[in-house]
């Protein structure tokens, strides 16, 4: 398939809302990846597919996990289980294989420990996409303009805060991913 094939399956497949939710990830995606060098087409297709199963509820997510194969891990916080689920789809359903792709879309929500740039794109443009309206896009979207990893681990920050405050569990990878940006900051600024 090529792109707007898939958006037309992902217009057809997602409500309006999170149809415009994913456009805007989209046109997100495609400003950082020039901005930063990474393949803009590639990150224009994680960032169409990485909701695909989004909507789903919560007994189709874990049947079509188990079914796919999805890392158990992913079943720990069940709204983990779309990016695995959609990058697991990407042959059979979009005709695609790249695992660059499977794998900007598969740790879109968690991220992991040595990311890709790719990887970094699409989940931070998850975060920053024009639609996204909360108290620290704003300052995301400014660092965003200058350092990829740092906007990227501020919004992890931002994402565990939210959790601890809300008593929600928190996704053992966004942790590790966290750690791992800081180290590289950290790294990166004593060299």
């Amino acid at each position: 398939m090529n792109e707007s094939q898939i958006k037309e399956l992902i217009r057809q497949t997602l409500s309006p809302r999170r149809f415009q939710h994913v456009s805007g990830v989209v046109e997100a995606a495609d400003q950082l990846a020039r901005r930063f060098g990474v393949d803009v087409e590639k990150a224009r297709l994680a960032a169409w597919i990485h909701d695909y199963a989004r909507e789903w509820p919560v007994d189709k997510w874990y049947e079509t996990a188990k079914e796919r194969g999805v890392d158990p891990a992913f079943f720990e916080v069940a709204e983990m289980l779309h990016g695995p689920i959609a990058a697991s789809m990407l042959g059979d359903v979009f005709g695609l294989e790249d695992e660059d792709i499977a794998d900007a879309v598969r740790y879109h929500t968690s991220g992991r420990a040595g990311m890709t740039p790719l990887e970094k794109v699409v989940c931070l443009a998850d975060y920053i996409e024009a639609g996204r309206d909360y108290p620290a896009v704003h300052d995301l979207r400014e660092k965003a303009e200058a350092d990829l990893d740092l906007a990227l681990a501020s919004a992890f920050d931002n994402t565990i805060r939210f959790l601890l405050d809300k008593n929600k569990p928190i996704f053992p990878l966004t942790i590790v991913a966290r750690n791992d940006l800081w180290r590289a900051l950290k790294d990166r600024r004593t060299l």
